[in-house]
């Protein structure tokens, strides 16, 4: 399957994005912070999620300082908080070479992974915003979380994922 059925056009544009700013804040790996950085920027549902306009202007002025301020701490280094199992190289999808995960740290690629895979779960062809963004917030451990923290956001307004069929159980509850 490739990436621009997996992601569609939005998405696309929000792995680029990612890329880029990775490349020019000189970073060896595009993060979870790109990808939120990114996810912010191109998609509506994900500002709303964050908040009023205070709270997403003060979690947009976190990302901006990563290449300034406390985020150079962050180059040269590879993101992999451990919290999340590592995925195999063919699980990162990038824009135009649907196996490609060169450059991807470890968290993301992971988190690229969960967001496929929730929307499998959910019989959806395609990855969206939001089921990345829950997928970026589901490691503690990850930049986009540490982000999110200095910036006082604990909580999104994120609509509840989904139970899945292989999930339920003893008359659907969830396990």
């Amino acid at each position: 399957m490739d990436d621009d059925a997996v992601l569609g056009a939005e998405l696309a544009a929000v792995v680029a994005g990612a890329r880029r700013r990775a490349v020019r804040d000189g970073d060896r790996q595009t993060d979870t912070a790109h990808l939120l950085h990114s996810l912010l920027e191109h998609d509506p549902e994900v500002r709303a999620a964050v908040g009023g306009p205070q709270r997403l202007a003060r979690l947009l002025g976190y990302l901006v300082q990563r290449s300034i301020g406390y985020g150079l701490r962050w180059q040269g280094s590879v993101e992999d908080s451990g919290a999340l199992s590592v995925v195999p190289a063919a699980a990162v999808p990038g824009p135009r070479e649907p196996r490609d995960t060169a450059g991807w740290s470890p968290a993301a690629a992971a988190a690229f992974a969960d967001a496929r895979e929730r929307a499998r779960l959910r019989g959806e062809p395609r990855v969206t915003g939001l089921g990345l963004l829950a997928a970026l917030t589901a490691d503690p451990g990850s930049r986009a979380v540490e982000v999110l923290e200095r910036a006082g956001i604990r909580d999104l307004n994120t609509p509840p994922e989904p139970v899945a069929d292989e999930y339920a159980g003893d008359g659907g509850a969830a396990h």
